[in-house]
Parts: structure tokens; C-alpha cells; sequence
């Protein structure tokens, strides 16, 4: 049987995460082969998994500058300086998510991002395989069977190691379970999503802000619609799996038809329904489907075997950190990976350093749901966050808005699941019973930042 040599991995997975861990470990000299079990997409065209538009954050865009991506990557973003909040009633408004255009998230198609990735990490000399998927791992022979689906074909791989990128119903895991209990657990979110598009305008521009991620909150539901580079909008319907009585509680169980969904758009969403000439078309085309959160207590056997990104810690959506957070694992599994000879010891340093993170961002994705389908057009959350921004001013370094550490920072997830829990108990006592900022009683509210988070902020 053919041998590895020492700085030899192997990963499964093409993906997002598989193609900068690639490129990474390549400009670092590794040996790096990746099986994907579909074909190349920039021959077969892209045909990934969800396809959400992706919100490329400032802990995303480190990991790229250390592959040298950053640049190619950046080139098809654009930028969204904050939440346009369409409302049933009222004026559309956008809500800033920092200071200014320094404090902004991007914009960015995963399959554009892919092929990006996969030609960056094949320049730096990672060998690409594609379709073959992996079948089955003998752990004790370091062998792997991979079949190629277009005709049935096995194929026997010795390995060192692999690494999972493989996502959520990773074949890796499934397979390391079955030698070691990983703790896996699976939590379904009761609602679900269905993709829509916004096309560009006659004159091919856009049809709305273009540097904005727009949002239509509508209590138990929503649709949000963030911008490409060639001019569209990806449209993503929030709504429940099962509908309650009445047409004010919509889900996809009651909502089947495209006339339902026409008439579902007349009624709450009657200033989008004009930008998508093709709903009903969209409708039918796109499958609703599910959201989770994957739970996994142990990410690694050994030596021999590592899940990262979605295999290891898939989250909902919601505060667009699930690339993020892959490309993170990235960056820190390069780095532990340089720092141990042993890969033991190597993957066991990675999964005590990500996993808190993993479960912090876990969690703030699911808090973020509810905020934006619930809370972004309720007076009390607009006057918190105008205090937020005012206290980020007065207490500089020490007050630092939530989705500034999520977004424009790389504060471990941990930490600022921490402090914005902290300051979030601040807001709340601080604008109990107020309209404006006018009535905030500055000498309390300065008081407690001192007694409950200043102390957090000397610990860092």
C-alpha cells in the first residue's frame, strides 16, 4: 500500500472551508489532497447546498488575508452598511450596524466565493479530486473507500489524516461515529426558508439600495434580500414549517401554492412583491428547507481524524457568522497545526480552543433570529440601540456593541457572548420607561457600566 509522508492531510470536502483550509496548508507546505463528492464547478456548474447569500465579516476576512485572498474575494463583495427595515406601516429605515463605512459587513455569492477559493488553493499546489465521495473509513488501516457516483466506481485511499469540511451531514462524522461516541445532537428549528430573486432593473441596475441587507420583520416571520455583484438580490423567506389558524399565522404547510404565496406577498410584503417579477416561478422552482443547529461534544479522533466548519458546529443563519466562524477554524487549525509535531495533540489544542466559540456563536445566531424577525421595528430596541452607539462613545474600549465584537472584531465568540450579555442588562435597566435619550439618568447608567463591565474589560 502507498505510504503518506509526514506533512501529508487529506480532506473531504470542497466546500467553502476545504478550499481556503487547503490553500492555507499548502502556502505552509503541506501536501494537501481534497476529495469532493460532486464534480468541479467550474466545469459542471455550481451546485452546493444552500444557497443563502453569505455576510463576509471581519474574522472571515482575516483568515483570507493570511491565505492571500483576500483581494479576489473582495472584488465581487459589496457592501452593506446596516439593516434596511421595511415595515407593514411606516418609512423604511436603515439602521447603521457600526459608526461608519469602516464598520460594514459584505455581501457574497457562495457559489462565486467557491470557484474563487478552489483556484487559490489548487495555484498554491493543493490537488483537487472531484467526485468521490466518501463511502466508508477503516480508522485502523488509515484506508478510505471513495465512490465515484457518475459510475459507481471504488477507490481505496490511505491517508495520515483527514479533516472533515464536508458540512452539516458530513460523511467524516458519520463515520467517526461509529468507532467513538461524538455526542452528536441535532436541534430543528421549527422554521424553515425558501430562496426568491430580485432581478436588476431594465436599465441593469439595481432595484433597491444595493448596500444595505434589507429586511421584512413580521413578527413570527420574515424575508430578508442581500445584494450580488451582477446586480440581484438573493431573497430568503423566514416562516414557520407548520402554520397556525388563520391567515395572520402563515407557514410553509399553508402556504403551498404559488397563488398562496402571491397572495401571502399582497398582503405582508406588498412593496417587495413588485421586484420579483418571477415569484411564482421562484416558488415552485425552490424547495422550502430546514434550519438547525448541530450539537457535537467531541470533534476529533486522535490523531487520525478532525471535523471542522459545518461538520462540526453547523448553526441557523441568523447573524451570518456560520462562513465566518468556518474560516476562523481555518486560520486557528493552520496555526495549531504549525504549533504541535504530534496531529494529536494538534487537533486536541484546536477543538479545547474552538468548540466554547463554536457553542457562543451557536447561540447568538439563534438570539438574532428572534431579534430581527421580532425586534428591529419596536420603539424600545431603536432607543437601545441609539444608547448603545451613545455609551460605545462615552466609554470607548470599555462599552463595545454587540454586533461590533461579533462583526468588526475578532473577539473570541465567547467574550462577547459574555460581555453582551452584561451590556445588554445596562440597556435594559437604562431605558425601562423611556421614549428618548433625553430622559436617561447619565450618572446611573455610567455607575453600572463601571460596577459591571469595566472589571470585564480590565480582564482582557
Amino acid at each position: 500500500m502507498k505510504t503518506t509522508s509526514a506533512r501529508s492531510i487529506s480532506l473531504i470536502g470542497a466546500g467553502l472551508a476545504g478550499a481556503l483550509l487547503a490553500r492555507l496548508l499548502a502556502l505552509r507546505g503541506w501536501r494537501v489532497d481534497v476529495y469532493e463528492k460532486r464534480g468541479d464547478p467550474r466545469i459542471a456548474g455550481y451546485q452546493g447546498g444552500r444557497s443563502i447569500n453569505l455576510a463576509l465579516a471581519e474574522r472571515g476576512r482575516y483568515p483570507l488575508r493570511l491565505a492571500e485572498a483576500e483581494a479576489p474575494v473582495m472584488a465581487q463583495a459589496v457592501m452593506m452598511r446596516g439593516r434596511m427595515v421595511h415595515p407593514l406601516r411606516g418609512e423604511v429605515n436603515l439602521q447603521r450596524y457600526g459608526r461608519d463605512d469602516s464598520e460594514v459587513i459584505w455581501s457574497v455569492h457562495r457559489g462565486e466565493l467557491n470557484i474563487t477559493l478552489l483556484n487559490l488553493a489548487e495555484q498554491a499546489g493543493a490537488k483537487m479530486h472531484f467526485d468521490r465521495r466518501l463511502d466508508r473509513v477503516d480508522f485502523e488501516r488509515q484506508t478510505a473507500q471513495l465512490i465515484d457516483d457518475r459510475d459507481g466506481r471504488s477507490h481505496e485511499m490511505p491517508f495520515r489524516a483527514l479533516i472533515g469540511s464536508d458540512g452539516a451531514g458530513s460523511a467524516l462524522r458519520t463515520a467517526m461515529g461509529k468507532v467513538v461516541d461524538t455526542g452528536e445532537r441535532v436541534e430543528f428549528l421549527d422554521h424553515g426558508y425558501k430562496e426568491l430573486e430580485i432581478p436588476p432593473a431594465d436599465d441593469g441596475a439595481f432595484r433597491m439600495e444595493p448596500n444595505a441587507l434589507h429586511i421584512w420583520p413580521r413578527g413570527n416571520y420574515m424575508c430578508i434580500a442581500l445584494p450580488n455583484d451582477e446586480k440581484t438580490f438573493t431573497v430568503t423567506l423566514f416562516m414557520p414549517n407548520h402554520g397556525g389558524a388563520g391567515v395572520e399565522n402563515p407557514g410553509f404547510d399553508t402556504i403551498r401554492t404559488p397563488q398562496q404565496a402571491r397572495a401571502l406577498f399582497e398582503r405582508d410584503f406588498p412593496d417587495a412583491l413588485p421586484l420579483i417579477p418571477e415569484l411564482e416561478r421562484d416558488w415552485t422552482r425552490n424547495p422550502a428547507s430546514t434550519l438547525a443547529t448541530l450539537h457535537l461534544e467531541r470533534w476529533h479522533l486522535d490523531r487520525r481524524a478532525l471535523v471542522i466548519g459545518d461538520a462540526a458546529h453547523a448553526m441557523v443563519p441568523f447573524h451570518g457568522q456560520g462562513m465566518n466562524c468556518a474560516f476562523e477554524d481555518c486560520a486557528a487549525l493552520a496555526d495549531v497545526l504549525d504549533a504541535h509535531a504530534d496531529l494529536g495533540d494538534a487537533f486536541a489544542a484546536f477543538e479545547a480552543e474552538r468548540k466554547p466559540n463554536a457553542r457562543a456563536i451557536q447561540r447568538m445566531a439563534l438570539d438574532n433570529y428572534h431579534e430581527m424577525r421580532d425586534r428591529v421595528d419596536d420603539a424600545d430596541y431603536r432607543l437601545q440601540r441609539e444608547l448603545e452607539l451613545r455609551l460605545q462613545r462615552r466609554h470607548p474600549g470599555v462599552f463595545v456593541p454587540h454586533y461590533a465584537m461579533v462583526s468588526f472584531m475578532r473577539v473570541p465568540y465567547s467574550v462577547a457572548l459574555e460581555r453582551s450579555e452584561v451590556q445588554h442588562g445596562i440597556l435594559v435597566r437604562a431605558t425601562q420607561g423611556k421614549d428618548s435619550l433625553d430622559q436617561i439618568d447619565w450618572a446611573a447608567v455610567n455607575a453600572d457600566v463601571a460596577t459591571h463591565l469595566a472589571p470585564l474589560a480590565d480582564a482582557r
